[in-house]
């Protein structure tokens, strides 16, 4: 899909990921943006700053995704691609999490996405066409050692991005899953560690991988093109992928 003349939402939008995006489509010619955040002040003022509209959004909350695509598609007529991009880091791996915890990670990075494509999927399969862009992390593919609730619900989001490619495909509807390492956000690690292992980047690099994999509509985004080679190592043999991760995870406790 080319992003010329088409409308976009993105949520986290206010910075990091979510900002670049939305200034990398904007360049690319973009019709309408429509930036959403929790943070109302925040999205406000990047809204302002870019030239674009802008609501606040948590997208835990269904009523108010409904919300959103309504005021978009009021503004703008429809929604072409829906970026479902809110995500929230947490550290701890079992019993460290509490239920409230996994809850509420499962919420932002699962239900989001749900409540996102139960509001845009209708329009968009009625005219034929449509994309969809969920952010998980690389972590989705593989693991970040130490993030249990983290791990397990992006990887839930790969999963639900798959399932929605596979079910809505041939009704017109593009899905791609965004799966980067370190990214330079506020969320984001400041110094490489586990799971951040070739670099980290920034936004606006992101971005511009973004716009190439949904002009090719491919499914993968993956900002850190290594991340393809150790799914597939993965793949070819799990047990010993799983025997190097404990390795890793016992330098690293280590502090090797």
């Amino acid at each position: 899909m080319e992003l010329k003349g088409k409308v976009a939402v993105i949520t986290g939008g206010s910075g990091g990921i979510g900002r670049a995006m939305a200034q990398e489509f904007l360049a690319e010619g973009a019709r309408g943006i429509m930036l959403a955040d929790i943070d109302a002040a925040a999205v406000a003022a990047t809204a302002g700053e870019l030239g674009c509209a802008g609501m606040a959004c948590d997208v835990t909350d269904e009523a108010q995704v409904q919300a959103l695509v309504a005021a978009a598609e009021s503004q703008f007529g429809q929604i072409d691609l829906f970026c479902s991009n809110a995500g929230k880091g947490h550290a701890g791996v079992l019993t460290d999490i509490e239920n409230a915890d996994w809850q509420n990670q499962w919420d932002i990075h699962v239900m989001a996405h749900i409540y996102a494509a139960r509001a845009v999927l209708p329009g968009m399969i009625e005219r034929g066409e449509g994309y969809l862009l969920n952010t998980a992390s690389a972590a989705g593919l593989l693991a970040a050692l130490g993030s249990g609730a983290y791990s397990v619900t992006k990887a839930a989001a790969v999963k639900l991005s798959e399932f929605l490619a596979m079910t809505h495909g041939d009704e017109g509807i593009r899905v791609s899953v965004l799966c980067p390492q370190g990214v330079n956000t506020a969320m984001g690690p400041k110094s490489l560690g586990d799971g951040q292992t070739d670099g980290i980047l920034e936004p606006e690099a992101l971005a511009a991988v973004v716009v190439e994999t949904i002009r090719e509509e491919r499914f993968h985004v993956l900002p850190h093109p290594e991340v393809e080679e150790y799914v597939r190592r993965k793949g070819d043999n799990i047990d010993r992928w799983l025997h190097g991760m404990r390795r890793l995870r016992s330098r690293s406790m280590s502090g090797e």
